[in-house]
């Protein structure tokens, strides 16, 4: 097939997985309401509906053979994830007024919304960052002390087991560390169906991304990692970024601004088993070290914002501005550093 056709399926394939996803995503939350999980807490839980597609891409590469699509997707989306997103939701929250002012779960009142736009503060709770930020850089040391050794470099099957374990004591903190009072909420007929329907649509999807990738990286001439870097994680972004748009939107700014960080610990975690159950050597130690350690620099920029940048937690508009700037600087070690395009 004409690598124009390809391109076409990827694009579909993608929002086919993101489709799916979306219709996991309200059940989840209908049960962080039902436990009584805070947004920052909740975020961690719901964050498996937003990494499925990572989780679907990983797995149809582990069964066709091509491990390293996504691993390339992997930390490609954990690099570019965070400045896009922060971003996305900095200019959301830029409208006179977020969500039903008559919701209190949503939003701020209008005269603290309009000082925060005034001091060009995106406000996220303070807690994204213990209950978040930090134990996801725990998560990413634990990847490093698995696979960057000599010893045990690359991803092996054990691997996948200790990053399965590591997920449900992240879930278990964040789930504990902020409990509230439950609410009821009603299930219906309709979004059990939607839910499976979404599962099956996410499998297609992701099986064709993948698909869609090998043979425009072929076609292209250069390594299924790069391309999983260059290609698909951007591709993935996509329909996360006007997700964020949404739900920054409708008042929820800390559960759009910290469901990346719920994501990302799925991706490193359980996204992470169906590669290491495949045995994914890292043939390029480099390239991969690079990479993650801007998969660990991102996160941990995230968390100083939040916590120090000012009397309000959160991010301020030059602050959202160096995160842009630290994924730019980024690409430019990957293209003249690592892969010396010239």
């Amino acid at each position: 097939m004409n690598i124009w056709i390809w391109a076409v399926v990827l694009i579909a394939a993608v929002w086919a997985a993101h489709w799916g996803a979306e219709q996991l995503d309200e059940p989840l939350k209908k049960l962080r309401r039902q436990w009584g999980l805070t947004q920052v807490a909740g975020a961690a839980f719901v964050g498996l509906a937003a990494a499925s597609p990572e989780i679907g891409i990983n797995t149809a590469s582990a069964i066709r053979g091509v491990s390293d699509i996504g691993l390339g997707t992997m930390l490609g989306s954990n690099i570019i994830a965070i400045p896009i997103l922060v971003t996305t939701a900095y200019w959301a929250s830029r409208r006179e007024q977020l969500g039903d002012k008559d919701d209190p779960e949503l939003g701020e009142d209008f005269d603290t919304h309009a000082r925060h736009r005034q001091q060009r503060l995106l406000r996220v709770e303070k807690t994204a960052v213990s209950v978040q930020a930090i134990p996801y850089l725990a998560i990413i040391a634990v990847v490093a002390v698995l696979t960057l050794p000599k010893s045990v470099r690359g991803l092996q099957p054990i691997d996948g087991l200790v990053m399965a374990i590591v997920y449900l004591a992240y879930l278990g903190q964040a789930v504990f560390r902020g409990r509230q009072q439950g609410r009821e909420v009603q299930w219906t007929k309709q979004e059990t169906l939607r839910a499976i329907a979404g599962v099956v649509v996410l499998a297609v999807g992701a099986y064709f991304t993948v698909r869609a990738t090998e043979n425009i990286v072929g076609a292209i001439g250069i390594s299924e990692i790069i391309g999983g870097l260059f290609i698909t994680a951007p591709m993935a972004m996509l329909p996360e970024l006007f997700a964020t748009w949404s739900v920054t939107r409708s008042g929820q700014v800390t559960a759009a601004t910290t469901s990346v960080i719920g994501d990302h610990a799925v991706t490193m975690t359980i996204a992470f088993v169906p590669l290491a159950l495949a045995t994914a050597p890292v043939n390029d130690l480099q390239l991969y070290s690079v990479n993650l350690a801007f998969v660990a620099l991102m996160p941990a920029l995230y968390a100083a914002f939040i916590h120090w940048g000012g009397r309000e937690h959160g991010f301020q508009f030059w602050q959202v501005l160096v995160l842009d700037s630290v994924y730019l600087i980024y690409l430019y070690i990957m293209l003249f550093g690592v892969l010396n395009v010239l």
